[in-house]
Parts: C-alpha cells; sequence; structure tokens
C-alpha cells in the first residue's frame, strides 16, 4: 500500500471512529434553537463554541457591534473562528452558517427535536448549514488526529446572518481584517460542487400620493392606483427577463418577485401611500448595478405622467453573483479528486438561482466554492420547509471528502 493510501485509509479511520460524536454534536446544534428572524444568535454561537473547545479547538469568539446587528435586522450574533496551522502556505476558510429560518407548519417530528429516522436525521437547521459545522469540524479535528504533514492553515468561520445577508458574518469578518483567507469552501451539498449563483436585489418602493374623503377622490392622488401602474411594469419586465438565458449550468434566467405589499388608511379614504418590496435575481452574467439602474428607470418613468404621485426606491439588499475566479479551479479540482475517492465518481460543478453568503468571500477576491453535506437537491432536503433533514451517511461522507481534498490542497505540490 502506497503512503498516499495509508494516510487516506488513517485519515477515513479518523473520522469514523469519532463519527458517533459528529451526530452527538450536530444534534446537540439543532436542538439549541437560532431561528433568524428573530436573529438572537449570540447564545447559539457560545453553545456551538463550548462543544468545539471540548474537542481541543481554540475558539475566537468575535462579538458584532449591536449597531451592525441592528442594521441587520438581528438582536445578537457572535462569529466564530478556529485557526489551525499546519505550516507555512495558503490559508483555506470552511465557512457555514448556525442562524436558520424559522420551523413554521407542517412537522411531521419537534423542529428542535433531532430525531433520527431511517438514517435521516430531521430538524430545522440540520443541513442549512449545521451540519457543515460538524462536517468541516470533524474533518479539520482528524486531520490534526492523524498529525497530517500539510503546508498552510485551515479555519473554521462559523457566522450567523446568512438569512440576513451575510454583512455581518463574513462580510464583518472579511471587512475587518480579522480573517484573510486564500481560499474558501462554503456550507452546501455532497454531490455536486457549486461555482456561481445568483445575485440578489431587494427593493422597498414607496408611492405616495394624496389622501381623501371616498366621497370625493377627485380631491386626492390615489396612491394604490400609481402602485397598480408599477406592478404592471414590473410583471412586463419580469416576461422580459425569462428572455435573457444564462449559459450557467442549473441557472435559467433572471427573476422578478414582488412579495410583500401594504398601504392604504381605510376603506373609505383614497389611499395615500403603498410600500412594496420586491426581489430581482441576478444572474451570474449580470452586474447588480445594470439590474439596478434598469430596475429604478423603470418604477420610476410608470409613474412619471400621474399628477400628484411621487417614488421612493430603497436599496435593502444588494447582493453579487458569485463567479468562478482565479483558483476556483484549484478547489473544484481538490473537491471533484476526493469525491472519486469517497463516492467512487466524479460529481458535478454546477450554478444555483438562489444567493448564498458565499459571495461576499467571492467579492473580497477570495476563490469559493460551495460544498458539504446534504442530499442531491435542496428539495431533498426540505431546506427552508417542514421537516428539513440530512442523511447521516451524507455527513459522513462530506467530512470525509473535505478532509481529503484539504489534504490535496495544503500537501504542498
Amino acid at each position: 500500500m502506497s503512503s498516499s493510501a495509508t494516510s487516506t485509509a488513517a485519515l477515513f479511520d479518523a473520522i469514523d471512529r469519532r463519527f458517533a460524536d459528529e451526530v452527538a454534536f450536530l444534534a446537540d446544534l439543532v436542538r439549541r434553537p437560532s431561528d433568524n428572524p428573530p436573529g438572537d444568535c449570540a447564545s447559539h454561537a457560545e453553545v456551538t463554541a463550548q462543544a468545539l473547545e471540548a474537542l481541543g479547538f481554540d475558539v475566537e469568539r468575535h462579538r458584532v457591534p449591536a449597531a451592525d446587528v441592528s442594521s441587520a435586522g438581528m438582536i445578537s450574533a457572535t462569529n466564530l473562528v478556529v485557526r489551525h496551522r499546519f505550516g507555512d502556505g495558503p490559508t483555506v476558510a470552511l465557512n457555514a452558517h448556525g442562524d436558520v429560518v424559522p420551523p413554521g407548519d407542517g412537522w411531521s417530528t419537534d423542529p428542535y427535536g433531532a430525531e433520527v429516522r431511517d438514517g435521516w436525521m430531521y430538524g430545522r437547521g440540520v443541513a442549512v448549514s449545521k451540519s457543515d459545522f460538524a462536517t468541516y469540524a470533524f474533518a479539520l479535528k482528524a486531520l490534526i488526529d492523524t498529525q497530517a504533514k500539510l503546508n498552510g492553515t485551515v479555519e473554521l468561520h462559523l457566522t450567523y446572518d446568512e438569512e440576513s445577508g451575510g454583512l455581518v458574518g463574513p462580510g464583518w469578518l472579511l471587512k475587518q481584517g480579522i480573517v484573510k483567507p486564500d481560499y474558501a469552501i462554503c456550507a452546501g451539498f455532497s454531490y455536486s460542487i457549486t461555482t456561481a449563483h445568483n445575485g440578489a436585489i431587494h427593493l422597498e418602493v414607496t408611492v405616495r400620493g394624496k389622501s381623501a374623503h371616498a366621497a370625493r377622490p377627485d380631491t386626492g392622488h390615489d396612491a394604490l392606483e400609481a402602485a397598480v401602474a408599477v406592478l404592471n411594469a414590473l410583471y412586463a419586465h419580469r416576461e422580459d427577463l425569462r428572455q435573457v438565458r444564462s449559459a450557467t449550468t442549473g441557472i435559467e434566467h433572471p427573476t422578478l418577485v414582488v412579495g410583500l405589499i401594504e398601504g392604504g388608511i381605510n376603506t373609505n379614504v383614497v389611499p395615500d401611500r403603498v410600500t412594496l418590496r420586491l426581489d430581482r435575481r441576478v444572474v451570474p452574467e449580470e452586474t447588480p448595478q445594470d439590474a439596478l439602474a434598469q430596475l429604478r428607470a423603470l418604477i420610476e418613468r410608470a409613474v412619471a405622467d400621474l399628477p400628484g404621485i411621487s417614488v421612493e426606491i430603497r436599496e435593502v439588499l444588494v447582493t453579487s453573483p458569485l463567479r468562478p475566479i482565479e483558483g476556483t479551479a484549484r478547489l473544484l479540482s481538490a473537491l471533484q479528486s476526493a469525491a472519486e475517492v469517497t463516492l467512487g465518481a466524479r460529481i458535478p460543478e454546477e450554478g444555483v438561482p438562489l444567493y448564498t453568503d458565499a459571495r461576499l468571500y467571492c467579492e473580497a477576491g477570495v476563490p469559493t466554492v460551495i460544498y458539504g453535506a446534504g442530499p442531491r437537491t435542496l428539495l431533498e432536503a426540505n431546506g427552508h420547509r417542514a421537516d428539513e433533514r440530512v442523511a447521516l451517511e451524507d455527513v459522513r461522507l462530506a467530512t470525509k471528502t473535505i478532509a481529503l481534498a484539504l489534504q490535496e490542497l495544503l500537501a504542498g505540490r
């Protein structure tokens, strides 16, 4: 048996020996709620930090200032960083988020119960993405336990605001200079590697008119009628966006959704204000700045000829797409080579139409891919739905794949 094969066997054996501990680690994190909203996540970070310290890691706790947390619509957030230097060389960051969407209705089990049924663990956040807290931590632990001879550093970046956009998670860590990785792998699923995803624009559009008694509507300016003009323009634009085709596998075209509308005073009053919230997804071939300018022009043009009507447009969120950059190919190659060993097959590269905080590493010039523990699709995992789940064998598989890929990336060849 070659020394490489011996090293791989020892690495996999170390992961298998600790796998019961890994499952227990994951279950404990699932049992501790970290819903966002409301986004009061500092206590979950402390539980996670203590669990990591019990494994022998030195854990840095970076509490985000209250003003920054409030601006993200949250209550509290503490980012955790673990660093292990094996030797001189690049730094590879492993990032996953511990904040989760609220459970909602329709569960067949306790959403915080971490029940294991037919080889699957169920619970809110078990797949997206507390599973990768476990995957990444135990992959690093196995490399340490086997005294892997590597040239470089592995960091765990465990953050708590992906559901709010990532700006007080990876965005804050990068902006503060707390972390400066050369590569990043972010939470994902086990049977493909994501190298591209959409960006997103969230806008709040407020249409203003003038209230009046319903018996004399001619003395007012109807904000709702004007908002209908805006909606008609947006929905016509949505049909145009279907013709913009992305060349990225897994991504079809830009999308636009008006997800929230509110306004008016009473049934017998001409509405003086209507507010819309919209979501525009930006494909990798677009820039968010161009898409934003296009939306602004369209909305303003829709009400330009309506007397007594004004419109305000507030940027709630503007994020860039994740795209392959120089260095991405090296990450892709290492993960695909590792998966050929763990899965016996070459897993594909793909894009996805959602957006994640992985794009923040890419925006900082860090080559980034998405890979971690999970089934083949988000629907199979019930991500953001009732009965969210992850197969425990996929957790084991992803842990081995990540460990082997890190070994390849930091081998110094």
